[in-house]
């Protein structure tokens, strides 16, 4: 009996002291603490969704469209969205697009049953005036029986041939166009061009009427032969490509302004090759109103066949035999015969030719400005000549012939 109360005793203080255990400030603390826990957890979880689902959000809100959607342009472009030099360039062909004929030479002087005679060549020219006249090189139409002139809205009208200069590789032809047809070009002065300015060649390349080509001057002062005996002076040098076509065709600067004639290549195939030539807008502006007025260009004789070119002037190397310049007392080389049994030598002391730096009292140390002033006179007239003689400037009166 006294052990079942024991034991009962027992239990009940064994019950309280659990009671009580529970109810200190410790008490199931690991079990308190594993619920916040489970709830950062949960939190955490949470958070991480949302972050993920707003960059995928923010992912499809800045899809490139494409390679330069999502890049500023710079500011150098136009309103039309060209660079610089393509606004140039787009220029250029747009103010002398119009100017642009094609010529074709033809065998025959007009249709036949079966269609046009068969086309003997093709070049280019460019309008000069509202009158009609047309500027293409003299080898374009050199053989023509009938040229033919196409505009650049496609109308062909026959051309007739006003004047040339073979020795200068110009000839001008004109149509009877109406005048609203007819867009001149702009003449800049090729005196003061400089080696490695851009350069827009615009002609007629294998019949492709009207294409354009690019590039810079590579030289000045060059010479071109065009006959045995003569050569085209001060031609410019460019490396923009010219082809079977292109001759005739106009050369232009940045402004659009005509600086010179494509006439040729430098090619052992026929076709462009990195160098081609154009004749100077100033010797235009020399010969072409001569053309126009005459025919032909009126060469004054002035009696000097060849000069070179040195730091001071342009030494005399060969007058002609009682030419003006000669009967003036123009000098060139000595020449000194030396006898040596039954044979005679000749040798020429070039050192002691007059050296031309001036036309009445204009300087002129370059060919292009002595022929350009001489040139500019006509025969009969008296021009003086100065030249550096044993160390002296010199004045001689010429009168051309």
């Amino acid at each position: 009996m006294r052990t079942l109360v024991c034991c009962g005793l027992s239990a009940a203080l064994s019950a309280a002291a659990v009671l009580m255990l529970q109810q200190l400030p410790w008490a199931g603390a690991p079990l308190q603490a594993q619920q916040p826990q489970q709830a950062r957890r949960s939190v955490s979880q949470t958070t991480a969704s949302n972050v993920a689902d707003d960059v995928a959000e923010a992912g499809e809100r800045r899809v490139i469209e494409d390679a330069l959607s999502d890049i500023p342009a710079p500011r150098v472009y136009n309103a039309a969205g060209l660079a610089p030099d393509e606004a140039v360039a787009a220029f250029v062909y747009q103010a002398n697009d119009r100017s642009v004929v094609n010529i074709a030479t033809r065998i025959g002087a007009a249709k036949g049953l079966l269609g046009e005679n068969p086309t003997a060549d093709s070049g280019s020219g460019f309008v000069l005036d509202h009158r009609g006249h047309i500027l293409t090189n003299n080898h374009v139409i050199e053989s023509a029986q009938r040229i033919l002139v196409t505009m650049h809205d496609g109308q062909e009208f026959d051309g007739e041939l006003v004047g040339r200069d073979p020795i200068n590789d110009m000839a001008v032809v004109r149509i009877k166009a109406p005048p609203e047809i007819l867009v001149p070009v702009r003449f800049a002065d090729s005196s003061e061009l400089m080696v490695g300015m851009r350069v827009f060649a615009i002609g007629n390349p294998f019949g492709l009427e009207r294409s354009m080509t690019t590039g810079i001057i590579s030289s000045l002062d060059r010479t071109l032969p065009v006959t045995r005996a003569r050569s085209i002076k001060s031609v410019i040098q460019i490396d923009a490509a010219i082809n079977p076509g292109n001759s005739g065709g106009p050369l232009l600067n940045s402004h659009g302004e005509v600086i010179g004639i494509n006439t040729a290549i430098a090619s052992r195939t026929g076709q462009n090759s990195g160098i081609g030539f154009a004749i100077p807008s100033n010797l235009v502006a020399r010969i072409v109103p001569e053309l126009i007025a005459h025919g032909r260009f009126i060469r004054p004789e002035f009696g000097i066949d060849e000069v070179s070119k040195t730091e001071e002037g342009l030494r005399i190397i060969t007058l002609v035999p009682e030419g003006p310049a000669e009967k003036a007392g123009l000098r060139g080389p000595m020449i000194r015969r030396t006898r040596r049994g039954i044979f005679t030598f000749e040798s020429r002391d070039v050192a002691t030719a007059d050296v031309i730096v001036g036309v009445n009292g204009r300087k002129t140390v370059k060919p292009d400005e002595f022929l350009s002033e001489v040139e500019s006179h006509r025969p009969g007239d008296r021009i003086t000549i100065e030249v550096i003689r044993s160390g002296q400037v010199v004045s001689v009166p010429v009168v051309l012939e």
